[in-house]
């Protein structure tokens, strides 16, 4: 299968197009490699080269692009012409989209509009659409994909808009469509600015880990299994016009997170503030769907993933030249 994987060089990106590429499928990787004006120039560089190195000796086409240049990514699509799209160009998270509406809005609206036209157009099969588990708002354990969306903030409002556009497309011309909602994804090869991310440096630097809410949980997912669910959906002839909770399924909360960074590090403090009114208070994702129709099972418990993330941050030579001695 030929499959376009849009932001392909992102965190869960370049693992989906690592996958699909050990299962012998083409893969054409798009990916404008941004900062988001929020990330250090060489921080992202390093990872954009760690990134790549993960799938030397794969056979890959790449090319660095913005999705919002509706011409040049329809010339790409004519050029490559895709049986499965995998879309994960996005603002990533709710802080980038508060700092700049506009371009999030952009992207995350006419950006995803340009791909699903030229889909169309270019006559490919299905189109996977990463949302995210910040569509349902507030919602405790154990809540499936049918429950009402009710969003707060941008993001979430800009995910689940996207998610009725790629239903329209369905619905107007038989494009078919998957729709993923992961939550919480971390790992190796990461950025800093994000909740993880920030425990294990901070706690690895000795700082203060703030945690904004000591009660609020998350859904916290490896990298390696979100990556692995969104592989087996793009691949399922089961997944076809449906939507998937991809996540480990087990909530955490962000004062038990901080405890076991500040744990493995084996140093840092704690200080645990009101929580943030910018985001929604999140339960576990129920994936009961997901195990039935392709077989994903997550495999990493939080404990063993922190260790895993801690271990390389030890073993990173950006990060080794960042962290005290």
């Amino acid at each position: 299968m030929k499959v376009l994987v849009t932001g392909g060089l992102g965190l869960i990106g370049h693992n989906v197009a690592r996958l699909l590429l050990q299962q012998n499928h083409q893969v054409l990787i798009v990916d404008n490699q941004t900062t988001y004006g929020l990330v250090p120039r060489d921080e992202l560089d390093y990872l954009m080269r760690e990134r790549m190195a993960t799938l030397s000796g794969l056979k890959y086409n790449f090319i660095g692009q913005d999705i919002n240049d509706a011409g040049r990514m329809d010339e790409i699509f004519a050029g490559f012409k895709p049986h499965l799209v995998i879309h994960m160009a996005s603002f990533p998270r709710q802080k980038v989209v508060n700092a700049n509406p506009q371009l999030g809005s952009r992207t995350m609206s006419e950006g995803l509009l340009n791909l699903l036209e030229s889909s169309v157009k270019h006559g490919a099969e299905r189109f996977l659409y990463i949302s995210s588990s910040m569509v349902y708002g507030d919602f405790t354990d154990d809540v499936r994909e049918d429950a009402i969306c009710k969003p707060q903030g941008q993001y979430g409002i800009l995910k689940l808009a996207g998610e009725w556009l790629v239903r329209d497309y369905t619905r107007r011309y038989d494009l078919g469509h998957t729709i993923i909602r992961p939550s919480a994804v971390y790992g190796p090869l990461d950025v800093e600015d994000r909740v993880i991310s920030k425990f294990m440096l901070t706690a690895m630097r000795g700082g203060t880990l703030k945690v904004n809410g000591a009660g609020e949980t998350l859904d916290f997912t490896y990298v390696d299994d979100a990556a692995d669910g969104i592989a087996r959906a793009t691949l399922s002839p089961n997944a076809v016009n449906k939507t998937y909770n991809i996540t480990k399924s087990h909530s955490w909360t962000l004062l038990r997170a901080a405890e076991l960074a500040v744990q493995i590090a084996g140093r840092g403090t704690i200080e645990c503030r009101d929580r943030d009114l910018d985001f929604p208070s999140r339960g576990a994702l129920n994936i009961d769907a997901a195990r039935r129709d392709f077989g994903f099972n997550p495999q990493v418990d939080v404990d063993v993933g922190f260790q895993r993330y801690y271990e390389w941050f030890k073993s990173s030579s950006y990060w080794q030249s960042k962290l005290p001695k």
